[in-house]
């Protein structure tokens, strides 16, 4: 690679900040120097402490550069013809013996969308399987089921996060953005610095619940009926938008009954949450002419996750505030490319361009792509946690992609135990993950800075992230490995290594889709700094003169120049600069940055809304179990830590788990800060220091989830299974809670 400066995005979280990287001239293979990219909009040149650090991941003494294989008990380096025979004949002797769904695949939320795509040919085409799944299930499914129900369509935020500073009022349910992406808690703070308000929804008094106009402290699992509660208050005080509601939206008479049951009283003995308080947040919800609610991993990762995200849908759309400019309900996206993750393919119900698997004419268009017979797809399998849990019983063989379930799935104990009892296990990752370590065989493949790809952010917006250095000598890319695996398994074309290759086909996967790719390419992601989805290809969604076709996302423009100021240049009609001519309209569709201005995307273009009530967690405090634990992250450590926790910086700011509870609480179990503390559920055990503050409700103690071994807090953690989306319960369960020993 040239010692010039590659303009490319961040590995971590869903915002994809953009980043230059450079060669370095001095030091060993694989340092780059990092600086600024102050011209990508979403985080114009500011990074977080895990963005600025994730060149050290690159380093040839952090990561995998050989194959490994088990040989006595101990992993040992091979050569890749060595690995890959091992993997293919593994994977083949299984299939023979027991058949294709005796083989899974288990892929993750930080995959590229060309990687995501051909794990999902991969285990449909070569392997024959139906029981692949991925660890995005774990992430934004709740919300991803709630917003199809209502919308007939699942992006994670149907605007662009430019908007949030312009609208009125912002309700952010279970997030803290503070923490966990860092960068875009500007966007907040310029929202109340030009007058609108936050409301912050947490069990804790987050970074971001500090900066918030009015904090919300429901307990935790009791997100549902505070949505509920709003939404009673919102009908008695005569605060619905009644013409909104009978012009753009179904379904509310039976949404409405079932609010109306959730009285103020009831859901305060519910939630904690006082009366005035449920009062307040309507009203400085309600009085802007424009408000949001966006929700994360707080309301969602609940067995009642989908219900949960389906009531705050159904606040905004009670109130008028979706499907209009500056205001709406949004998903804050957790993984790097979580959105584009669900969207191709490697989830266990879809097929490219967010196609359901089981809808004959989207199995007969992507198997036309894909040169194969529409009957030879396999049905939808199992979902992550039930696919997990099934290991070693029905299947007896994994190949795994770019996740760490030992430290990140609930109940990790028991899958820990399922992943240890396969017949074979082949894990591809950068870095020896406690999950690689009980592999049969371990491939080294390449990350973020060595190699290219697109992702699709938690806006929608896909992005090309371009490789910046060469790879070790020893490592190789996913595409590599699918494509050597297939060959050895009797496949020999449709697994490019190239992913502009794979793109292609994935543009012509994805066209008529939900989530249309055709009209984005490389060319133009490197010139327009991304492209929102959906984006036909020109053939298929502009007219003769190259414009958009009226339909389901039209209207985006004039709609906004109803609100924004004259010089606003995000208004259609703004005037070009004198230098400048006037604009023409340009031949390939632009793009969708806002959904849902003229009409939803259901088949009579209505938001529907859906009726649900409140019920308890799968698992409420007993004698026995008396306590809450929450989970969740720390600003500086990333998911199940397996990158971040080689970060020396990152290792000295957050160094390992604790516990975090109420004085009372503490003054309860005779505990003083720092003492070891066993948290102990029907699960297991987990033992961490004593973290003592009033940001937490005495009857809740949070862990967080990024750390194996004693301290792991997914030991604990339900895998209760929402009924639609199949999130497990991470959010809450019961526990006790003990002093170990003193440790000062």
């Amino acid at each position: 690679m040239q010692n010039t400066a590659t303009p490319t995005h961040c590995p971590y979280c869903a915002l994809q900040c953009g980043m230059n990287l450079t060669p370095a001239a001095d030091g060993p293979a694989g340092t780059v120097l990092l600086t600024e990219r102050a011209d990508f909009p979403v985080n114009r040149g500011a990074l977080c402490g895990k963005g600025r650090t994730a060149p050290e991941v690159l380093s040839s003494g952090v990561r995998l550069t050989s194959p490994l294989v088990r040989t006595g008990g101990r992993l040992v380096p091979a050569t890749w013809p060595e690995a890959l025979d091992r993997v293919a004949g593994a994977l083949g002797s299984v299939r023979e013996e027991h058949g294709p769904d005796a083989l899974g695949v288990f892929g993750g939320g930080g995959l590229t969308n060309e990687k995501a795509y051909s794990l999902g040919k991969f285990a449909r085409v070569v392997l024959g399987t139906s029981q692949i799944d991925y660890n995005g299930r774990f992430c934004m499914s709740s919300a991803a089921a709630a917003g199809v129900k209502a919308f007939g369509l699942d992006r994670g935020l149907p605007f662009p996060l430019e908007d949030i500073p312009r609208t009125g009022c912002v309700i952010l349910v279970g997030s803290n953005p503070a923490e966990t992406m860092p960068p875009s808690l500007r966007y907040f703070t310029e929202l109340r610095e030009n007058g609108g308000t936050l409301i912050v929804i947490d069990p804790r008094r987050t970074k971001t619940a500090e900066q918030a106009d009015l904090h919300l402290a429901p307990r935790p699992g009791t997100d549902l009926a505070l949505a509920l509660g709003m939404l009673h208050l919102v009908v008695a005080e005569g605060r619905v938008d009644q013409a909104y509601v009978e012009e753009r939206t179904s379904g509310w008479e039976e949404a409405r009954a079932a609010a109306m049951a959730h009285w103020p009283e009831y859901v305060e003995r519910i939630t904690g949450v006082s009366v005035p308080e449920l009062r307040e947040a309507v009203r400085m919800f309600c009085e802007p002419e424009a408000a949001m609610v966006l929700t994360a991993r707080g309301p969602e990762q609940q067995a009642k996750g989908t219900d949960t995200v389906g009531a705050w849908i159904n606040l905004c759309l009670a109130t008028g505030r979706a499907g209009r400019p500056l205001s709406g309900y949004g998903c804050l996206t957790g993984q790097g490319n979580g959105q584009g993750g669900r969207e191709h393919g490697q989830k266990a119900d879809q097929l490219p361009g967010y196609r359901k698997l089981d809808d004959p004419e989207a199995r007969r268009h992507v198997a036309e792509v894909w040169g194969v017979d529409p009957d030879s797809l396999p049905l939808p399998g199992r979902s992550a946690y039930e696919l997990l849990d099934a290991l070693g019983r029905d299947v007896k063989a994994l190949l795994l992609m770019g996740s760490n379930p030992v430290v990140s799935a609930p109940r990790a104990a028991h899958i820990e135990e399922r992943l240890r009892s396969l017949d074979f296990l082949a894990v591809c990752d950068v870095v020896l993950s406690e999950t690689a370590e009980l592999a049969d065989v371990v491939l080294p493949v390449t990350q973020w800075a060595e190699e290219t790809g697109t992702t699709t952010s938690l806006e929608g917006r896909v992005l090309l992230r371009r490789q910046a250095i060469a790879p070790p000598e020893g490592v190789r890319s996913d595409l590599y490995v699918l494509h050597e695996l297939a060959a050895r398994l009797g496949v020999e074309k449709g697994f490019p290594t190239d992913p502009e290759e794979v793109f292609e086909e994935l543009r012509r996967a994805s066209a008529g889709g939900a989530a249309d790719y055709s009209g984005i390419t490389y060319r133009r992601l490197a010139e327009e700094n991304g492209v929102f989805w959906p984006c036909p290809a020109p053939e298929a969604g502009a007219g003769e003169d190259g414009t958009a076709r009226a339909g389901e996302y039209d209207g985006e423009d004039a709609a906004l120049d109803a609100v924004l100021p004259d010089d606003d240049p995000a208004r259609e009609d703004a005037a070009p600069p004198a230098d400048e001519p006037a604009r023409k309209a340009p031949a390939p569709h632009p793009g969708t940055p806002r959904l849902f201005l003229d009409r939803f995307a259901t088949p009579d273009g209505r938001a529907r809304f859906v009726p649900v009530a409140h019920r308890p967690s799968a698992e409420e405090p007993d004698d026995d179990y008396p306590v809450l634990l929450t989970t969740g992250r720390v600003v500086s450590q990333y998911q199940s830590g397996a990158q971040t926790r080689r970060v020396a910086e990152l290792n000295k700011a957050a160094p390992g788990p604790f516990v975090e509870l109420h004085p009372r609480l503490a003054a309860r179990l005779g505990a003083a800060e720092g003492d070891l503390l066993a948290v102990e559920s029907r699960r297991g055990r987990a033992v961490a220091p004593a973290r003592i503050t009033t940001a937490i409700r005495p009857d809740t103690v949070f862990m967080p989830f990024h750390w194996p071994g004693e301290g792991r807090a997914n030991t604990l953690t339900n895998p209760a299974l929402d009924p639609t989306s199949r999130m497990p319960e991470f959010k809450v369960c019961a526990v006790r809670v003990e002093t170990v020993r003193a440790q000062r």
